[in-house]
């Protein structure tokens, strides 16, 4: 009698590969797609919502293309001490954003902050290139109305990406970001390793790339217990950075992705930085 029990786990093991494979191109499959759903996260707000802050702003409707309306809010002092091109986070929408950016508003700086395509407000089709497309028309806008000297680039999580391509295109004051990471393809890899492959990505975002062509004094911020974007991401960006550079790297020791402001070291830096 023939021994077939070789060849049975032969066919069983054939059997575990392919189910394995076809896991491995589904979940890929879904990861593609539905790339966006975990990048961004939006909230929407009503076109006849009305904010409320603190402080004196112009709400802004900005037609950067034929079928895209981008809403900004442009907070506005007597006499500001230079203006803030703040991009937020990934998730809200500027109800919130408007907020937060009021802590530079109290310290006598205008602020241009822009909720993205999709986000409160904001119509359009999302893309890396239309986000980007979108941020230069806020910075041409800015230009119009203030020196370009006096214009600070702040990045934000998600925005650091953005803040970034844009002081490495124009020639602001400075650029500071906060929470910042390599690229989108450097915090996919520490979430999801198996399914890293840069052809996945949609949106790239290599921030790396944009601070080696960035003139302007760089700060970047970033606390050692982020879970959301990696702290080892945000030192890989700043050993990056080109050895004539002005860059700083502040480390807020035991700070997290969203609490940075909570440390004395963040408003230290920050007074230093923008007085």
């Amino acid at each position: 009698m023939l021994n077939t029990r070789p060849k049975s786990i032969k066919q069983k093991i054939k059997r575990v590969i392919i189910v394995l494979l076809s896991l491995f191109f589904m979940v890929g499959t879904l990861l593609y797609f539905f790339q966006e759903k975990l990048i961004f996260l939006p909230t929407v707000l009503p076109q006849d919502y009305n904010y409320q802050f603190n402080y004196p702003f112009e709400e802004l409707f900005l037609h950067t293309d034929e079928t895209t309306v981008i809403n900004a809010l442009h907070f506005k002092n007597k006499r500001p001490k230079g203006v803030i091109l703040y991009f937020h986070g990934n998730a809200g929408d500027l109800s919130r954003w408007g907020t937060i950016t009021e802590f530079f508003v109290e310290k006598k700086y205008d602020v241009l902050v822009m909720d993205y395509r999709t986000y409160g407000k904001s119509t359009g089709v999302l893309s890396e290139h239309a986000l980007n497309s979108d941020a230069q028309y806020c910075y041409n806008y800015l230009k119009a109305h203030y020196d370009e000297n006096e214009i600070t680039v702040y990045g934000r999580s998600l925005g650091t990406g953005i803040a970034s391509l844009m002081a490495s295109k124009n020639n602001p004051k400075q650029l500071i970001l906060e929470t910042p990471y390599y690229s989108m393809e450097n915090v996919v890899k520490s979430r999801f390793p198996l399914f890293s492959l840069n052809f996945l990505l949609k949106y790239k975002f290599p921030t790396y790339q944009y601070i080696k062509s960035t003139s302007c004094p760089i700060l970047m911020i970033h606390g050692t217990d982020d879970k959301v974007i990696p702290f080892n991401s945000a030192e890989k960006l700043f050993s990056s950075a080109l050895p004539t550079s002005r860059t700083t790297f502040i480390r807020i020791d035991g700070g997290s992705h969203n609490n940075l402001i909570d440390y004395q070291e963040f408003h230290r830096i920050i007074r230093s930085v923008l007085p």
